[in-house]
């Protein structure tokens, strides 16, 4: 499951931190996405069968309501997106003035002595 769900033989990246970091956020997506079943199988009639690959496409799908969910359930106030949108296009990347003189200074014509 965590080879076709969460794709973890396809990593982007050779970063080794990057990589324990996604290992873990499936690991942890997957033992939610097993207590969820726990709990819906519990709920849930018992002759409906949730075979794991639909299971795990469906925590996937859902998995955006599922932490909205949570995050209300534990009183989490995540910041004001617009506010934050606002405010982060308003930032110059530190590099782009650097990019721009550096283009300047190529693109100039060059004396010749």
């Amino acid at each position: 499951e965590l080879k076709t769900q969460y794709e973890l033989d396809e990593f982007d990246t050779s970063d080794p931190d990057v990589v324990k970091i996604l290992l873990y956020a499936a690991l942890l997506s997957l033992l939610v996405s097993r207590e969820l079943l726990d709990l819906v199988t519990e709920q849930a009639d018992d002759e409906i069968v949730f075979p794991p690959e639909r299971w795990a496409a469906t925590f996937r799908s859902h998995a955006q309501l599922i932490l909205h969910e949570l995050g209300e359930y534990l009183g989490y106030s995540p910041p004001p997106l617009l506010e934050r949108l606002i405010e982060d296009a308003q930032k110059i990347h530190q590099q782009r003035p650097i990019l721009q003189e550096t283009l300047a200074t190529a693109t100039q014509p060059r004396c010749e002595s």
